[in-house]
C-alpha cells in the first residue's frame, strides 16, 4: 500500500470515528426535542454513516467533513427547535 492510500484510509477512518463522537449528542436530544425530531435526526446520522461506509474507498477525504456536518445539523435543529417550535428541556 502506498503512502497516499494509507493517508486516505486514515482520513476516512477518522471521519467515521468522528461520526461516533457526535452520536451521543443525537441520542441525548430527547432531553429537548420531541420523538419525531429525534427519529429524523438519528435517520440523518445513520444516512451519513452508511454514506461514509460506501464512500470509504471512493471519496475518503469527503468523509472527514461528515462529523462537522452532523454537528452543524444537530446544533441548528436543536437551536431552531427551541427558538421557533418551543422545544424545552
Amino acid at each position: 500500500m502506498d503512502g497516499r492510500k494509507f493517508l486516505e484510509r486514515i482520513a476516512a477512518a477518522l471521519g467515521i470515528a468522528g461520526l461516533f463522537v457526535v452520536l451521543p449528542f443525537y441520542i441525548s436530544s430527547g432531553l429537548a426535542a420531541p420523538l419525531w425530531a429525534i427519529v429524523l435526526l438519528l435517520a440523518f446520522w445513520l444516512t451519513l454513516l452508511v454514506l461514509a461506509i460506501r464512500w470509504f474507498t471512493l471519496r475518503p477525504w469527503w468523509i472527514l467533513g461528515f462529523p462537522f456536518l452532523a454537528a452543524a445539523v444537530w446544533f441548528l435543529t436543536i437551536t431552531l427547535g427551541e427558538q421557533v417550535l418551543g422545544w424545552q428541556a
